[in-house]
């Protein structure tokens, strides 16, 4: 065989490689022309290195080309969903981009973490073999059925399980990786694929839901009070009425006595009379500062309440104003 049949053999093989080769590497060659020309803002990268991101996540999250987007209008435009729902970040499937919402109060810090982590991993499913998803299916749908505990995030995916059922174990796959500390040691694994320290992406997780959590339960507690020490207040409240009602009369019967000159009678009732004064005094005196308390303490609820209005506000992210309940 000539040097020249060996060259084009050679040359034919290659070209007939090329398209196999191609095939193989599309999602490599894809993610290379995605980021050719991508020069992550400081914010995104700060996002990422927060999130603790290793390599893979992080080419998965730029490829993405994340934006922090502050503006309402312009989030819900390329976050479109219902607009009576509140969300903090989407992802576009096959990998067409991450959005997440710019929170501003400062009491929520890590929230945008958390949310950039959660949608890059949605973005790291997406890019799941069937064999690995069939994998890491098996490894969700166990924790979810004999471990999970947590009964916030219970509701959430009873939330799921009504508004995206099909979704169910990919939101599953973002949840589990962003907000629960402790997992068996199979997803520990799996989710070190993405995290170097998945630990402080649930420490935000944490921190921020521990501003609502902690306000929600101090407002509940003050129901609690309130509730009680109303009802403690409008009892006293009556008994005090009929007290002062038995006292007028006695005292309109104890003038009768005196106006006719029955003086030994009024004053050996007088000492009895004064004694029923007294008490109803010390329950005067107990009521206003039993009202004083309840004051107090709707002025404390209140405040939570008030403060719990300021986190949900800056969180809300619906274009529709909604009524205060």
């Amino acid at each position: 065989m000539s040097r020249k049949r060996i060259v084009s053999l050679v040359l034919t093989a290659s070209l007939l490689a090329l398209p196999i080769i191609g095939f193989w590497q599309r999602q490599n060659i894809y993610d290379w022309a995605k980021l050719r020309d991508y020069d992550p803002p400081q914010a995104v990268v700060a996002l990422a290195n927060a999130g603790t991101m290793n390599d893979k996540a992080r080419r998965i999250f730029y490829v993405n080309h994340p934006q922090l987007l502050g503006d309402t209008n312009s989030f819900r435009q390329n976050c479109s969903a219902a607009e009576q729902t509140i969300i903090l970040g989407c992802y576009h499937p096959t990998q067409a981009g991450i959005y997440v919402y710019d929170v501003q109060d400062e009491r929520l810090g890590g929230i945008e973490e958390v949310t950039s982590a959660h949608e890059m991993l949605h973005a790291a499913y997406d890019r799941l073999s069937s064999k690995d998803k069939k994998y890491v299916h098996g490894l969700l749908q166990d924790y979810y059925q004999n471990h999970l505990s947590d009964e916030r995030i219970k509701a959430t995916i009873e939330a799921y399980k009504k508004t995206e059922p099909n979704d169910l174990l990919n939101e599953m796959h973002s949840i589990f990786g962003t907000e629960i500390p402790t997992l068996p040691r199979t997803l520990e694994d799996y989710y070190s694929r993405y995290f170097s320290n998945r630990a402080a992406v649930v420490a935000f997780s944490q921190k921020y839901e521990g501003e609502f959590t902690n306000r929600r339960t101090k407002a509940e507690q003050y129901e609690v009070q309130i509730k009680d020490l109303k009802a403690n207040i409008d009892a006293q409240e009556t008994n005090l009425k009929d007290q002062l009602a038995r006292l007028q009369s006695e005292e309109a019967r104890l003038d009768s006595l005196r106006n006719s000159n029955q003086i030994e009678t009024y004053n050996n009732q007088v000492a009895s009379y004064n004694a029923s004064v007294d008490t109803y005094n010390a329950g005067v005196t107990r009521y206003k500062r039993d009202v004083e308390r309840y004051n107090s303490l709707v002025e404390q609820y209140n405040a939570v309440a008030g403060e719990l209005r300021q986190l949900y506000g800056a969180i809300d992210t619906r274009l529709q104003a909604q009524t205060v309940r």
